[in-house]
């Protein structure tokens, strides 16, 4: 189901996945009235449907689902995109906003929730993503390290001249370490810097995150991105071609 909109400017498609109508209509109404566009699904496999016809700027996507759940859909989801995803959850649990945001989501609302908080998240997301508005002419230029190249106003990396597709606070942490690349951050610098809603998430999430950061940066040949300086936190590492 698509919504109508009359404004001309350049609009952000979001996609909305909830079984509840009733919470359907009153995040689409919210979004609306904020100059989105979007479209809905009722459960998991019309969310991956709706999704593969036209890839939404950013999924709204709830995780207790019929069927096939959100973290499901968002494994499916991040098989081939990096769009970013916000968690809605009736769990007000540590566990799952843990696993929801390791398995890829970019924040969580807990219902119930307010549509004015949604609709503030939803904005700071796809401002730090950049996910479709244009670049000015006084973009800032790319970041540069060793053979790590991150352009922060395409929302780009790349490494020995290999694109890396990271998800939105990959690259956000990426580029806390990378715009200082002397100093050594703990895990709470580096979730302030990578999570500017207030939002708590845990040591274990951060890590799971440069893990990953890792690994990505390690399928080609880069083995020292990011350092660990135990007892403190981490910092930037060389990142040259490992020998």
């Amino acid at each position: 189901m698509s919504h109508g909109y009359t404004d001309t400017s350049v609009m952000h498609h979001i996609l909305v996945v909830d079984d509840d109508p009733h919470i359907r209509d009153v995040i689409c109404f919210a979004l609306d009235k904020a100059g989105y566009a979007t479209t809905t699904a009722k459960d998991g496999n019309e969310a991956l449907d709706q999704f593969n016809k036209k890839p939404a700027d950013l999924v709204v996507l709830d995780i207790g689902l019929p069927e096939k759940d959100g973290l499901e859909v968002c494994r499916q989801i991040r098989r081939n995109s990096e769009k970013p995803i916000l968690f809605l959850s009736a769990r007000d649990d540590e566990i799952d906003r843990v696993l929801g945001l390791e398995i890829g989501g970019d924040d969580y609302v807990t219902k119930p929730f307010s549509p004015r908080e949604l609709v503030a998240r939803v904005g700071v997301i796809l401002k730090r993503t950049n996910a479709s508005t244009p670049s000015g002419p006084q973009e800032a230029p790319p970041l540069r390290h060793g053979e790590l190249v991150l352009d922060t106003a395409h929302h780009s990396a790349s490494f020995a001249g290999a694109t890396i597709k990271l998800t939105a606070i990959e690259f956000e942490i990426l580029k806390t370490v990378l715009s200082r690349p002397r100093m050594t951050f703990n895990r709470e610098q580096i979730m302030t810097a990578a999570y500017p809603v207030n939002i708590h998430v845990s040591d274990r999430t951060i890590d799971s995150h440069i893990r990953k950061i890792r690994a990505k940066l390690g399928e080609h040949g880069c083995e020292d991105v990011i350092e660990t300086v135990h007892g403190v936190g981490f910092r930037l590492g060389a990142c040259q071609t490992a020998a």
